[in-house]
């Protein structure tokens, strides 16, 4: 069972991906700083946790671009069905699956019931990753992490979607307070 979250001040606190906050943790080196007055409120208020699952889980910034591998997605490579390969064809799996036990354990610690994540990326996408052949073809589908966070109960966000995520969290706590 998730604790209720709060910051000194009381508040919820959410996960959101180290590089949407401008950590170079990306696996070019770079980030995704995103901007968006619900961050920005959060960020003021002391409710973000970071983490970068890829570096969590040991792999190294820059490194390699990767891909959950043809038709799979989060929860085949957890169930063991799929499998997390680089551009060079090296079997990353491990390090994509104990970064995200490492995020969970961070959530579950900080009692966090809402994430926003990075799309696309074999970790975080919330609801679309890469196709597994490196050509830039876009899938439904969610990373390693994003299916580790949902079955432990934390619903998963992207980065286009702060203000459904400020929506859920609110109705979590009100929900939570007539209780």
């Amino acid at each position: 069972m998730l604790t209720r979250p709060t910051t000194d001040k009381g508040l919820p606190k959410i996960l959101v991906s180290a590089c949407l906050l401008g950590q170079p943790v990306r696996y070019d080196g770079g980030h995704q700083l995103a901007q968006h007055p619900v961050l920005a409120h959060w960020l003021a208020q002391g409710q973000v946790v970071a983490i970068c699952p890829e570096v969590a889980g040991g792999l190294p910034t820059p490194r390699p671009p990767a891909e959950i591998t043809t038709g799979g997605s989060g929860a085949s490579v957890l169930s063991g069905r799929a499998q997390v390969r680089d551009s060079a064809g090296d079997d990353v799996t491990d390090a994509f699956a104990r970064g995200a036990g490492l995020a969970l354990q961070l959530a579950q610690k900080h009692g966090i019931r809402v994430a926003v994540l990075k799309d696309f990326s074999p970790s975080c996408g919330s609801s679309h990753i890469y196709d597994g052949q490196f050509a830039g073809r876009k899938v439904a589908g969610e990373g390693v992490t994003s299916a580790l966070l949902r079955d432990a109960g934390i619903t998963v966000f992207g980065e286009h979607q702060w203000d459904a995520a400020a929506q859920a969290l609110q109705a979590m706590d009100g929900a939570r307070s007539k209780d």
